[in-house]
């Protein structure tokens, strides 16, 4: 029998890297349904633009999520204002390019940062909030990086495997609890942090929109896998199946094995790749502070 849909109408629901991309995209879905959303994002000027274009009395907060004490009091001042939090989309991310040779170490820590650690942080903070009430969604976005490896790409398909390797866990450690695990994997998707991409075959792009329908999707009726698009399901079973040398084969077919390493130099990057370096204060924040 398949599981009544939920109403998010007046669920508090957190996204990190809210400001923009993804994240924007998805406070703006999630208010459509009648949730009360705060956004966290390092860039404050642009999240509380973000949330008054929202409107509904979204909430905008500053927020570093490397900063471990910094996300605690973010979440607890989210509690404080809006109530308990129901649902936690950990979004906050960053994808500098580069070959692993050529990559700072800079830049590999800042990764680790905010694509993993952040999301282990506020992941665990979620857990230890929703348990006890016996209720509440964690959302994780993750990346097709996650299940697969990309060259240009080889630390941020590192974390992105961490936090689809985190999410399964979690969502084993919590069956039964009330508490429900959803790890996002979309393809490339066109924000600024995909800047100076091209396309792969048979793997099309995606919008921003597109993930933020799939998120709410997943929150009213909840399933732990979610690929934007869908078929990225079935490519990635096929692709398991094959043995490494067809495998590689096909990624090299389709255009993936060059499809970040080619934007590694992009021009077209220059302006995101110089934020992305920038963009936290602790030690580094996917958009710059969002997907």
């Amino acid at each position: 029998m398949a599981r009544q849909m939920r109403s998010l109408r007046g669920k508090v629901i957190v996204v990190t890297g809210g400001a923009q991309g993804i994240g924007a995209k998805t406070a703006a879905a999630l208010v459509r349904h009648g949730a009360k959303v705060a956004i966290g994002d390092l860039d404050l000027v642009r999240a509380e633009k973000t949330a008054g274009e929202l409107g509904s009395d979204t909430l905008a907060l500053e927020l570093d999520v490397t900063d471990t004490g910094a996300f605690s009091a973010f979440l607890d001042e989210v509690e404080r204002r809006l109530g308990p939090i129901d649902v936690l989309i950990n979004n906050a991310g960053i994808m500098p390019l580069a070959p692993l040779h050529e990559e700072e170490d800079s830049s590999t820590r800042r990764q680790l940062e905010i694509n993993l650690h952040a999301v282990i942080h506020g992941t665990r903070e979620a857990v230890q909030r929703m348990r006890p009430r016996g209720s509440g969604h964690i959302v994780n976005v993750a990346s097709m990086a996650g299940k697969a490896g990309f060259p240009g790409a080889a630390t941020y398909c590192a974390t992105k495997h961490g936090v689809v390797g985190l999410s399964e866990s979690v969502h084993l450690e919590l069956r039964g609890s009330g508490v429900d695990v959803s790890c996002v994997m979309p393809a490339i998707v066109r924000t600024e942090l995909a800047s100076g991409l091209g396309e792969a075959k048979m793997i099309k792009s995606v919008l921003p929109e597109d993930v933020a329908a799939a998120i709410v999707g997943a929150l009213r009726r909840p399933r732990f896998d979610v690929f934007v698009p869908k078929s990225l399901d079935l490519t990635g079973r096929i692709t398991r199946l094959l043995p490494r040398t067809a495998a590689e084969w096909m990624l090299r077919t389709l255009g993936g094995d060059q499809i970040l390493a080619s934007a590694a130099h992009s021009s077209a990057r220059a302006g995101y790749e110089a934020r992305a370096a920038e963009s936290a204060p602790a030690m580094g924040d996917e958009d710059g502070t969002a997907k």
